[in-house]
């Protein structure tokens, strides 16, 4: 089969490969010519395990070839981002979606089929992307097949879970769905679940507002149990034992392209109907302003205002920023005055060590999970001016020897002082 991907990102580029890999031939096509470039020969711009590997294996088989324009393919996959609008409820944007289908249509002929990876808002399938391949000419479910099948990953396991995650194929008739679902099952090894486009529309936004609103309410309660001097984190512990409910970790926000975004598709299409979905964004959108201010606090009595980030990705062990509440902390400590160093392993513009960012500071922020943040050396905080530690993400589980470690379940003892505290 031809396949061409539109959209090279974090989730078309893994995509793209995965299908070249077993046995396609496919057109990766990015606006960039330097990406598509460096991705013939051989040269990554995202982090993600084992992508690398298997993009030399598609090379080596001749089945990837990247583009800055897409090629005439029996199924075309649309991977561009859906950014939000800057309205009143933050609604999709869809011009890259119109955009990438401009440049398919002079390609498409009948039986050809189309697929919107990209996370879109309810309805955009039937108002949106049919309209556009209708105008054109086509009859969709007759000869041209639309279906949406968002992606459902975790970066990090991308590779393994594209694969053999369940696979939702929303089309716009029965026979769009049985056309998707023919393209996927020549990797897919997880269940195709077969469904409408309105339903694969919403139920992939339920999935990451079901997060947003669980982080939402462990942040709340961090903040509930700080103002009462109460243990967040053993809190959350003890209710997890409990068998039917799992309470999510607290941290410093919520970022990505999903869990910060998402959401508010669904809140634009059904703003009277979505108050909890809308109060969730509220709590997690306030994170990284309530981190500042128990920095604030930590750094009261210091004689210097250096503070040290460790991570600006919005989760761990990945090198995507994109909506990191790490980047907003950073921004709002710069805005008040404060020297601020950053040291992140997996950021390529971040060139700092551990011993160069920590030197002279007065506090560590933890703000990203990275597996390199478990066990902080002492060649870090013998470079402090005091050595103090912030763990927003819950993660350091080692420290040297005189470090006063705070998370979000002794966050408290700070008001009085009590800094005698180890992991």
């Amino acid at each position: 089969m031809n396949i061409t991907v539109v959209g090279l990102g974090y989730i078309g580029l893994p995509t793209a490969i995965l299908f070249a890999k077993y046995g396609n031939t496919v057109t990766g096509v990015d606006l960039s010519p330097v990406m598509t470039a460096n991705l013939n020969a051989g040269q990554l711009h995202i982090e993600e395990a084992g992508l690398a590997e298997d993009l030399q294996e598609a090379l080596a088989l001749g089945k990837f070839h990247a583009s800055t324009t897409p090629v005439s393919a029996d199924a075309y996959i649309v991977a561009v981002p859906t950014p939000n609008k800057d309205d009143l409820y933050k609604s999709c944007d869809t011009s890259y979606i119109e955009s990438a289908l401009t440049s398919i249509l002079p390609s498409l002929k009948k039986n050809d089929t189309i697929i919107i990876e990209s996370t879109i808002a309810p309805r955009t399938m039937a108002d949106v992307v049919q309209p556009m391949i209708e105008n054109a000419g086509f009859t969709v479910g007759e000869d041209i097949y639309l279906a949406h099948c968002p992606e459902r990953v975790l970066p990090g396991n991308i590779m393994h879970e594209l694969v053999h995650n369940p696979r939702i194929i929303g089309g716009i008739t029965e026979a769009c769905t049985e056309k998707a679902a023919a393209v996927y099952s020549s990797f897919v090894e997880g269940e195709i679940i077969k469904a409408q486009a309105g339903e694969a529309e919403l139920s992939k936004l339920m999935e990451n507002t079901y997060r947003d609103v669980n982080i939402a309410l462990a942040n709340e309660l961090a903040k509930i149990s700080n103002h009462l001097e109460i243990d967040a984190l053993r809190v959350i512990e003890m209710a997890n034992k409990h068998p039917r409910v799992n309470l999510h970790q607290p941290g410093p926000g919520v970022g990505g392209h999903c869990l910060a975004v998402d959401p508010y598709f669904v809140i634009a299409a059904a703003p009277e109907q979505s108050p909890l979905m809308q109060t969730a964004r509220e709590v997690n959108n306030s994170m990284p302003s309530y981190i500042v201010e128990q920095v604030e606090q930590l750094m009261a009595d210091q004689e210097g205002n250096r503070v040290t980030l460790f991570g600006l990705t919005y989760k761990g062990n990945i090198d995507d920023i994109r909506e990191s509440p790490a980047m907003e902390v950073k921004e709002l400590l710069l805005e008040s005055g404060f020297d601020v160093q950053t040291f992140d392993p997996h950021v390529a513009t971040e060139i700092l060590t551990g011993e160069e960012a920590c030197k002279d500071s007065s506090l560590i922020i933890v703000l990203s999970d990275h597996s390199e943040f478990c066990d902080i050396p002492e060649s870090y905080t013998n470079q402090m001016r005091e050595a103090v530690l912030f763990d927003t993400k819950n993660i350091v589980q080692t420290l040297g020897n005189d470090v006063s470690y705070f998370n979000h379940g002794n966050l408290h003892q700070a008001k009085t002082k009590k800094r005698a505290l180890t992991i």
